[in-house]
C-alpha cells in the first residue's frame, strides 16, 4: 500500500469518527423554558424534547436554576407498571408525566446542576421504547412531597409536641389532623419512626395519632394530647414520617428501552415507587444520589423502593451511589412468575399474572427462552422458546411455544422469562436510613456486590429470595459474589427468628425443600466486615456451593440483641458449604452453626475458630 493511499484511509477514518461524534444542541430556553421563573415549564420542555427527533445525537440543555413542572399541559398516558397498584387501588393506570422521552435515540439531557421541582400528582420522567438515553447533572424534587414529616420537640406525661416540616401541609378539624398536598390528601396512612440517637427507622402506626387529639399551637407546631402509648416511644429530636400507601405514580419509569444512564443525578423524592426499569436492557446509575436535599431537613426520600428492576436484561450497573431514606428496598432486582392456567393446544398455554399490583405489562416477546418452574420447589424442570404472544386481557396471556413439556401442574406451576435476566454489578455505594432490606436480588445471571457500606438497614442488608406464591417474583441465583463490603448494625427490625434477622439472608420461599435439589447455586461471600449487635449473620436455605471465607465479624453494643435466632450461621437444606479462614470477635455472641435438613458432610470448616460450635436438627441421619 502506498503512503498516499494509507494517508487517505487515515483521513477518511478520522472524518468518519468526527462525523459520528457530531452532536446537535437543543436549548430548552429557545422554547421558552427559562430558569427561576416559577412558571410551568412542562409544555415548553416537552416541545424541546420533541424537537430532538429532527436532530443528530441531540443534547437537551438546561441552564442552571430552578424549573417548575405542573400537571396542567403535561402528557397523560396509560402505563402498567410493575409492583405499583392493584385494579381496585387505581384502575385507569393513567399517569401525568413531567418529561416523556418516547421512541427517541442518542439523546443526552444535560441539567447543568439545575433543580427540577414537580407539583401535584406527577411522574417526573418516563423513558419509553428509546435507546442510548443519558441524564446528567440535575436535581429532582417535589414542591410538596407525598411524605409528611414532623419532629418531636417536647414530651410530657400528657402530650407530645411536634414541629411539622415546612414542606408538609395539614389541616386540623375537630382535633383530627389531615395531611394534604397539591390536589391530593393522605387517605391510607403508613407511619415510620426515625431515631435521632440510633439512626434506626422503625415501623409505627398512624392509629396512635388518630386516637389522640391534635391542637395547633402555632403554624407547624402541633400538640397531640394523650398519646403516651405511642410506639416506638420517641426521644427529643426523633422524626415521624407519614405517607399514603397507594402507588398511583412512580418517580421515574424506564420501559422497554436500551442503554439508559443516569449520571450524577440527584433524586430527592420519589413518589409511589422509585425508578422502575421494566423489560429494559443495560441500565446504568453512576454517582446517583437518592436522598433528601439537605436544605429541606427531611429524612425520607421515597415512598417505597429507590431502584426497582422488573424483567430487565443486559447489565445493571450501580456505581458510586448514595441511597438514604427509602421506605422499602433501595434496590430490588427480580423477574416475574406467571402461573400456568391451562393447555390450550399442543403448543399453546394460557398464563396469568398473579399478584394484584403487577399485571398488564409486556412480559414475553417472540424469541424469548422460558423456564417451567415447579411452584413448590421453585426449581426449573423444562424450557422452551416463545413463538407468539397474544394478550387476552390485562391478566391473561396466551403463549405459543416451540414445545410444552409433560408433568405441568396447572393452576400451580409457573413460567419464567429466562431471556430477560440481567447481570448485576453494585459497587462503591452506601445504603442507610431504611426500615427494610438494603438489596433484594434475584437473577440467574452473574451478580457482584462489592465495596459497599450497609448502615443500619432495618432488615437483612442483602436478601436473596424467590417465590411463586406471594409476590410471584424472583429467579434462581446461579453466580453471586458478595465481597469487600461493610455491614453495620443491620437487622434491627427483625427480631422474630426468621431470615430478616440475618445480615445476609438467602431465603427462597420453596415449600418442598430438598438439599439435593436446591433453588440457588454458587454463592461466594468473602472479604466482608460484619459489625453486628445481634446473633445471626448468615441465614442460607436451599443453596448448593456456598462459600463464606475471609470475613471479619465484630460485636457491637449499639442496642441489645433481639433475635430469637441465636446462631451466627443458620443453614437449611444446603449442600457443599465451606466456612474458611473467618475472623470472629472474642466477644461475639453465639459463634455457632445450626444445620437443618442437610447432611453434616455437606459442611466443611477450613481454618475456622476452634470455639465455633455446631448443632443440628438434621432429620436425615
Amino acid at each position: 500500500m502506498s503512503k498516499s493511499i494509507f494517508l487517505i484511509i487515515i483521513y477518511y477514518l478520522l472524518f468518519i469518527n468526527v462525523f459520528a461524534q457530531k452532536r446537535d444542541t437543543v436549548k430548552v430556553a429557545d422554547f421558552g423554558a427559562l430558569p427561576d421563573t416559577y412558571g410551568n415549564a412542562v409544555m415548553q420542555v416537552q416541545k424541546a424534547i420533541e424537537s430532538c427527533r429532527l436532530k443528530q445525537n441531540p443534547i437537551l440543555v438546561f441552564q442552571n436554576g430552578r424549573y417548575d413542572f405542573w400537571p396542567d399541559g403535561a402528557v397523560r398516558a396509560k402505563y402498567f407498571i410493575s409492583n405499583t397498584t392493584s385494579e381496585s387501588e387505581y384502575k385507569s393506570k393513567i399517569i401525568t408525566i413531567g418529561m416523556l422521552i418516547k421512541n427517541l435515540k442518542n439523546l443526552t439531557v444535560e441539567g447543568n446542576d439545575a433543580l427540577f421541582i414537580f407539583h401535584g400528582n406527577m411522574t417526573p420522567f418516563v423513558v419509553d421504547n428509546s435507546e442510548n438515553i443519558t441524564f446528567h447533572n440535575f436535581h429532582e424534587d417535589y414542591e410538596r412531597p407525598a411524605m409528611s414529616e414532623m419532629q418531636v420537640v417536647n414530651i410530657t406525661d400528657n402530650y407530645i409536641d411536634f414541629r411539622v416540616n415546612p414542606d408538609a401541609k395539614y389541616e386540623i378539624k375537630k382535633g383530627e389532623l389531615t395531611w394534604y398536598g397539591e390536589g391530593w390528601k393522605t387517605t391510607f396512612f403508613h407511619c415510620l419512626h426515625y431515631s435521632k440517637k440510633t439512626e434506626f427507622v422503625k415501623y409505627s402506626s398512624w392509629d396512635y395519632f388518630k386516637k389522640s387529639r391534635a391542637e395547633e399551637l402555632e403554624l407547624n407546631l402541633i400538640r397531640f394530647h394523650n398519646i403516651n402509648n405511642l410506639k416506638p416511644y420517641p426521644e427529643l429530636g426523633d422524626i415521624y414520617g407519614i405517607r399514603d400507601v397507594i402507588r398511583d405514580k412512580v418517580g421515574f419509569h424506564i420501559r422497554e428501552s436500551k442503554n439508559v444512564t443516569l449520571d450524577d443525578v440527584k433524586l430527592h423524592y420519589l413518589d409511589g415507587l422509585g425508578v422502575v426499569s421494566q423489560y429494559s436492557e443495560n441500565i446504568t446509575f453512576k454517582k446517583l444520589v437518592s436522598a433528601p436535599r439537605k436544605e429541606t431537613g427531611r429524612i425520607f426520600a421515597s415512598s417505597a423502593d429507590f431502584l426497582h428492576f422488573s424483567g430487565c436484561k443486559g447489565l445493571i450497573l450501580i456505581d458510586s451511589c448514595y441511597c438514604s431514606g427509602a421506605q422499602d428496598d433501595p434496590i430490588n432486582v427480580h423477574t416475574t412468575h406467571l402461573r400456568i392456567i391451562k393447555k390450550i393446544s399442543p403448543n399453546k398455554i394460557l398464563v396469568r399474572f398473579m399478584h394484584e399490583q403487577s399485571y398488564g405489562f409486556n412480559a414475553f416477546f417472540a424469541g424469548d427462552d422460558v423456564n417451567f418452574i415447579n411452584a413448590k420447589s421453585l426449581t426449573s424442570y423444562s424450557s422452551s422458546k416463545v413463538l407468539k404472544v397474544e394478550r387476552i386481557n390485562d391478566y391473561d396471556i396466551e403463549l405459543t411455544l416451540k414445545n410444552i413439556p409433560g408433568g405441568i401442574e396447572y393452576n400451580s406451576d409457573c413460567v419464567e422469562n429466562a431471556a430477560w435476566a440481567p447481570d448485576v454489578i453494585i459497587r462503591n455505594s452506601r445504603f442507610e436510613h431504611v426500615n427494610t432490606r438494603g438489596l433484594l436480588l434475584t437473577s440467574r445471571k452473574k451478580i457482584v456486590v462489592e465495596n459497599n457500606v450497609f448502615f443500619r438497614t432495618g432488615m437483612s442488608a442483602i436478601l436473596i429470595s424467590d417465590d411463586a406464591s406471594s409476590w410471584y417474583e424472583g429467579s434462581m441465583v446461579n453466580d453471586l459474589t458478595i465481597r469487600n463490603n461493610e455491614f453495620i448494625d443491620c437487622g434491627y427490625n427483625g427480631g422474630h427468628g426468621n431470615a430478616n434477622d440475618a445480615i445476609i439472608a438467602i431465603y427462597p420461599e420453596n415449600k418442598e425443600i430438598n438439599y439435593s435439589n436446591p433453588v440457588h447455586r454458587n454463592i461466594v461471600i468473602e472479604g466482608n466486615t460484619f459489625k453486628t449487635f445481634d446473633y445471626p449473620v448468615l441465614h442460607a436455605k436451599s443453596v448448593q456451593n456456598l462459600i463464606f471465607r475471609n470475613n471479619k465479624i465484630i460485636q457491637t453494643f449499639t442496642v441489645q440483641p433481639r433475635s430469637s435466632n441465636k446462631y451466627t450461621f443458620d443453614l437449611v437444606a444446603c449442600s457443599n458449604v465451606i466456612l474458611e479462614n473467618n475472623i470472629y470477635d472474642s466477644s461475639l455472641l453465639g459463634k455457632n452453626i445450626f444445620l437443618e435438613l442437610m447432611l453434616k458432610k455437606e459442611l466443611t470448616l477450613i481454618g475456622e475458630d476452634k470455639d465455633l460450635s455446631l448443632s443440628s436438627d438434621l432429620k436425615l441421619e
